[in-house]
């Protein structure tokens, strides 16, 4: 890598089918009591509409966001050489993030997810390909590395990842998809010592930790301590925290306009937006301001990247913001 980049986005990309359901209904009759997603076995089910996005995934959409508030931005990732590869590489380069560092898999599949959407929340068919991860040489090293989703057998490749950051005076931004946290901290210690900023929700925050601690202040204290300088755990309608070693943040969600279209995606930008602005050189309070309101624009769309922001169009929705909507100590 010649280029010195801003942002450098590491971890897998995808295509996202997004198929409307009008022909389900949601159950919460099982013992956990959580809410399951019905349609009748073995019948012929109509859908809506469907909707295909390339060149996504929560890497892929922090590396967009980050171009469209202004910074130079670039994307480590795997694909295959067939037709959604050349989707997904063609629609990355429309949107200005740097593909030098995706590698292409001769003769392998890209991935390709479904989205269930029912009303505005959704359900994904999740496949990651098993590529061979190999992290590219670093001839100027980008300002903040950003990882995310990767698949199970990605292990080694984060903690070479680790080692290469920890001594590098690059800072990382941390947000784990899925594998990543049932992999468990233990396995993964390297990369939250490694971490400026770690992101999660407040039920990721608990599976972490294995805790059933409900206090935000406390689990924000917990994470820090794993190794992270700066932990931030999202609470969905509730707003957000977060937490540095001298102070501890709250924003609340920031309104939508009107009713969510898609959830997809509004964590990644959430967690994008809040590296980017750091990474622009503002404070924790104007980050945490930030973010949400990425995440109100995006769930206005369908898919994960639609509805990102310029820098301009988010500092008039900030300037326009809500009375109450400010960040405040704890």
């Amino acid at each position: 890598m010649k280029n010195q980049y801003d942002f450098v986005a590491v971890g897998d990309i995808v295509t996202d089918a997004f198929i409307e359901l009008e022909d389900a209904w949601i159950e919460t009759d099982n013992p956990e009591k959580t809410e399951e997603l019905c349609m009748r076995f073995g019948d012929k089910i109509p859908y809506r509409d469907i909707v295909v996005v390339p060149a996504v995934g929560n890497s892929p959409n922090a590396a967009v966001a980050a171009h469209r508030l202004g910074l130079s931005s670039a994307l480590i990732s795997n694909l295959g050489d067939d037709l959604y590869g050349k989707e997904q590489l063609a629609a990355l380069q429309k949107e200005g993030v740097a593909a030098d560092l995706v590698s292409v898999h001769a003769g392998r599949k890209s991935n390709y997810h479904f989205v269930l959407r029912f009303k505005e929340e959704r359900t994904i068919l999740v496949k990651h390909q098993k590529y061979e991860y190999k992290l590219p040489q670093f001839d100027t090293a980008p300002k903040w590395i950003y990882l995310s989703s990767l698949a199970e057998n990605s292990l080694s490749y984060q903690l070479v990842l680790a080692d290469r950051v920890k001594n590098s005076g690059i800072k990382m931004a941390f947000q784990p998809g899925t594998f990543q946290i049932k992999l468990g901290f233990e396995k993964l210690r390297a990369l939250y010592e490694a971490s400026e900023i770690f992101f999660c929700n407040k039920e990721e925050a608990k599976k972490i930790l294995e805790t059933k601690e409900y206090d935000i202040k406390i689990l924000l204290q917990k994470m820090r301590e794993l190794g992270p300088k700066i932990a931030v755990i999202t609470d969905g309608p509730h707003g957000a925290y977060a937490s540095d070693e001298k102070e501890t943040w709250f924003i609340p969600m920031y309104r939508d306009p009107a009713p969510p279209v898609d959830r997809t995606g509004a964590g990644d930008s959430f967690s994008a937006t809040f590296t980017s602005a750091l990474a622009l050189g503002f404070d924790i309070p104007t980050a945490l301001s930030w973010g949400p309101i990425n995440s109100m624009s995006v769930v206005q769309e369908i898919g994960a990247q639609k509805g990102l922001l310029s820098r301009q169009k988010l500092e008039e929705y900030l300037k326009n913001a809500p009375e109450d909507y400010k960040p405040k100590k704890l």
